[in-house]
């Protein structure tokens, strides 16, 4: 984070989303924003906290995806959320807190998977000396080529040496053999729903012997086993929690979707099944404000998490929120929808743009994509009349599209076993959606 300025942040966010210019700028300064605060002494770091955003715009036009990409360009702590799970406290139903276990956990996920790829090159040798002498009896005795090397410790070396040849080649693969691995009981909710969870196994602590039991597995199944179960031998746990809710705390990123749904407020005509809205208002209200969570890994506080929310506010407005949990998001930025420019950027510019995305998963067939330019302005031109004439789903319209475009070769695809070229001009978008078309173009007609 260190490295990056705004408007670097805003660079690397372009090159997978197009446009929303507005958004991308307001969470790159939010986000310098984290560093700076890191710079300062505590004593000011305490007095300083985020600066919550409210993302408003129709779907599919990129919300989730800028909080997303910008978590995973810092390596953050990062969940998403749907506000319309969560129920008023008294109702049946998710409560607000859990939104802050299952952060908490995709950071322990986070820190041990770091964690874990520093002590990998160890635990994969360890495993693949378990995985050696387990073969050893199996393979055929090596005859030695003169008296020097005929003792058995010699001829054992040279054994484990062909056996570590032909794992390292994959020749051992699909061979079945047969592990001991710790039998980990699993954890039991206490109340379910709560989050808070007690491992029976770990009651009396470590007074009892840890269980074992046999597995039947291939020879790469077990690696991996293996190679998770060493892995988890070499790095402390309790260090893996402790960071892990150091930078919950500190780094990680919430994003509440649909607020829209439980916005308005109660009246004299509110009541049935969304008597509860202003409730769960009220209820994500302290966790945006700053309070203290109880987590299995013990206590985490939520003032310096960043909450980002975003809703299309197609017939509620932010207005229609509480007063108190308006101001906890002080800064509204507006996502426009998406134009016919943007449609045909989304499909060119982006590294993860989908028309690359099937030309990769066509490849694996032998099938080799090329679009032409004309061809991919006229299935922007679809999208846009699609969305204007049916729901808007912004930019997942295209995703729907594409799929329509290309059935026929995605079903007769690697049926020959040979490479094909498929070229998709503008005569080929007509012929596939041709019907379509037509029937877009007779709507304008319709009174």
């Amino acid at each position: 984070m260190a490295e990056l300025t705004p408007r670097q942040i805003v660079s690397e966010l372009d090159r997978y989303i197009v446009g929303q210019a507005e958004a991308k700028k307001a969470v790159a300064i939010a986000l310098r924003n984290r560093y700076r605060r890191s710079r300062l002494d505590k004593s000011q770091q305490e007095e300083i906290t985020p600066k919550n955003i409210m993302m408003i715009g129709p779907t599919g036009v990129g919300k989730t995806e800028i909080a997303r990409r910008l978590a995973k360009l810092v390596n953050a702590p990062f969940i998403k959320v749907e506000a319309t799970k969560f129920t008023e406290v008294g109702y049946v139903g998710r409560d607000v807190e859990s939104m802050i276990r299952e952060l908490v956990e995709a950071s322990i996920r986070l820190v041990k998977n770091e964690r874990v790829a520093a002590v990998s090159e160890k635990a994969r040798q360890s495993a693949e000396n378990t995985i050696i002498e387990i073969l050893l009896p199996m393979m055929k005795q090596i005859r030695p080529d003169n008296e020097e090397e005929s003792s058995e410790t010699v001829l054992k070396a040279r054994r484990r040496e062909e056996i570590a040849r032909e794992l390292h080649a994959g020749h051992l693969d699909n061979i079945t053999i047969e592990i001991e691995v710790a039998d980990a009981p699993k954890n039991v909710e206490v109340v379910p729903g709560s989050g808070q969870e007690i491992n029976i196994g770990s009651i009396f602590g470590d007074m009892l012997p840890k269980k074992k039991k046999k597995r039947r597995l291939q020879v790469r199944d077990a690696m991996t086993l293996l190679e998770n179960e060493e892995a988890s031998k070499l790095i402390d746990m309790d260090d893996v929690n402790s960071e892990a809710l150091r930078r919950a705390e500190q780094n990680g990123i919430i994003f509440i979707d649909e607020m829209d749904k439980i916005a308005g407020k109660s009246g004299a005509f509110s009541g049935g099944p969304d008597v509860s809205r202003e409730g769960v208002q009220r209820d994500i209200l302290p966790i945006v404000e700053g309070c203290t969570v109880s987590t299995k890994y013990g206590p985490i506080k939520t003032d310096y998490m960043l909450f980002i929310a975003a809703g299309a506010f197609h017939v509620a407005r932010v207005n229609d929120l509480i007063p108190e949990l308006q101001g906890r998001f002080p800064i509204n930025v507006n996502l426009k929808p998406l134009s016919e420019e943007d449609m045909v950027q989304i499909l060119t510019a982006p590294e993860n743009a989908v028309t690359k995305q099937y030309a990769a998963l066509l490849s694996t067939d032998g099938v080799t994509i090329r679009y032409t330019d004309e061809a991919l302005r006229l299935i922007a031109k679809f999208a846009v009349a699609q969305n204007e004439t049916h729901e808007d789903i912004g930019a997942r319209r295209l995703h729907a599209v594409m799929e329509h475009l290309l059935e026929d070769v995605l079903f007769e695809g690697g049926e020959t076993g040979e490479a094909a070229e498929v070229v998709v001009d503008e005569a080929y978008v007509n012929q596939h959606l041709g019907d379509r078309l037509g029937a877009l173009d007779l709507r304008k007609h319709i009174l």
